[in-house]
């Protein structure tokens, strides 16, 4: 599995706490202070995954990540204050996979870390190639791509995984828990709204079709319905 970690934190003390940790876990770690800095690194694309802190001295996080999904699919997690839900729904909109809220523990940062690569390994490495049609979109697996009506949707890796699991049991039900752990590959914990969240960019981005193509159903989950 690839573990080149990209941090992105102006707090030195914080920067240094997790850059240690993860070291310590097999990461290889490149550090960056500032977004700047951050953004040279990442769009040099010497590293698998970024972990970016919302608030740093020179330019926000979130303007780094625009920046970053304008150019990349990297995946991104970034680095919240704690019950600061707005910057966490915007984060989402601009392109974030996941959010941790700090002050952070290191093992969960680890182990978001760990299941958002271990989701994009086991991708590339089961030799499920064959591409995928539903209706008017299409899944090419190996490029990690879902493309509706031959155009490339602009995805980030966990909406990929989200659709990618929508659509393999598209006409059933979905489990908000089972799609939690399967394309997040996460426990469903009470008040964490990061799947609705990720579920209502996957909608605005799908198009604006009556019903909507992923339906939620009340009490149990999400449905994805096949255009006719």
């Amino acid at each position: 599995m690839q573990n080149r970690v990209l941090l992105v934190e102006d707090d030195e003390e914080l920067r240094t706490l997790l850059a240690r940790y993860l070291t310590n876990q097999g990461f290889t770690v490149r550090e960056a202070a500032n977004g700047n800095d951050g953004l040279s690194l990442a769009m040099g694309q010497d590293c698998d995954i970024v972990v970016l802190d919302i608030m740093l001295p020179d330019i926000s996080g979130l303007d780094v990540l625009r920046q970053i999904r304008a150019k990349t699919h990297l995946p991104v997690v970034l680095l919240t204050a704690r019950g600061d839900e707005t910057d966490r729904i915007v984060g989402f909109e601009v392109g974030a996979d996941d959010y941790i809220p700090k002050p952070c523990n290191p093992r969960e940062l680890i182990a978001r870390l760990q299941a958002l690569l271990r989701r994009i390994a086991w991708d590339q490495e089961v030799g499920v190639d064959e591409t995928r049609l539903y209706g008017d979109l299409r899944v090419e697996p190996v490029q990690r791509r879902i493309y509706q009506n031959d155009t490339a949707m602009d995805l980030t890796a966990t909406e990929y995984e989200v659709l990618q699991v929508l659509l393999a049991h598209a006409g059933s039900v979905v489990r908000k828990t089972d799609l939690m752990q399967w394309a997040l590959g996460r426990r469903l914990e009470a008040y964490d709204r990061t799947l609705d969240m990720h579920i209502s960019n996957l909608r605005k981005k799908l198009g604006n079709d009556d019903p909507p193509r992923i339906e939620t159903v009340r009490g149990l989950g999400y449905s994805y319905r096949v255009p006719a």
